[in-house]
């Protein structure tokens, strides 16, 4: 039997790592906070194997959501202040975007949360099939100009692993104020297996019922933007 670990991907990441200079109470969180806060070996070097996280050790049989991309972490931590039956697992590369959310978890003091600070796909590839009850991809980056929608995490490329991960039954959750992006979303998304459940205006038009408007959604309608709240459950 081969015993040779998987090929690591090749895999372009174009976000931003970091932005401006973090606070000294923000390194502080880093240090202190983030190890304790990990889901389990996620990177390549740490577990060149792939071997799934255990997810029923890490939140105690807990039903566990996936946020990708949690930027400021307000979302985040509202959903686990208000759903402490649940393990939230959050994926963002920003480290500014992961101080800020290590802040805003020790004022809340909530504990049902795990944060990777890195690549969701590095993540994904750890998770155990059917795991992941919910996920949230709000506010991704737009990446406005035609030839870079292919970075958007609305292609085949992230959507099948997110698929894989998801229940049967589980709702994904997407939110835009890009036009554009939501007609990305709306071709690419029901074609790695989710359906998308509007049936009035209303139902991508309104937030859902325990939203919480992040900083970037108030921006987008300071500056006109229309959001878009657009819902789908996994098939299967």
């Amino acid at each position: 039997m081969s015993t040779q670990s998987p090929a690591r991907p090749h895999r372009n990441f174009y976000g931003r790592l970091k932005g401006k200079t973090l606070k000294q109470s923000q390194k502080t969180y880093l240090d202190e906070d983030l190890a304790a806060l990990s889901p389990g070996a996620v990177d390549w070097d740490a577990n060149p194997e792939r071997t799934p996280l255990d997810l029923d050790a890490r939140f105690d049989g807990k039903p566990v959501w996936l946020e990708v991309g949690f930027g400021g972490g307000e979302h985040m931590v509202h959903q686990a202040a208000a759903n402490p039956d649940v393990g939230i697992i959050g994926a963002e590369p920003y480290i500014n975007g992961v101080a800020m959310l290590l802040g805003k978890i020790r004022r809340a003091d909530v504990s049902n949360l795990a944060v990777h600070p890195g690549d969701a796909r590095d993540l994904m590839d750890v998770l155990p099939d059917a795991s992941i009850a919910r996920a949230f991809l709000l506010y991704p980056d737009p990446w406005p100009k035609k030839r870079h929608h292919r970075r958007r995490f609305v292609t085949q490329e992230h959507l099948e692993p997110l698929a894989r991960v998801m229940k049967p039954g589980a709702i994904f959750r997407v939110a835009t104020d890009i036009p554009d992006y939501v007609r990305q979303t709306l071709e690419e998304v029901p074609k790695a297996s989710f359906d998308w459940l509007a049936e009035r205006p209303a139902d991508w038009r309104a937030p859902w019922d325990d939203w919480l408007s992040t900083r970037y959604e108030q921006k987008a309608l300071r500056e006109g933007r229309v959001p878009h709240y657009l819902t789908f459950r996994r098939a299967g």
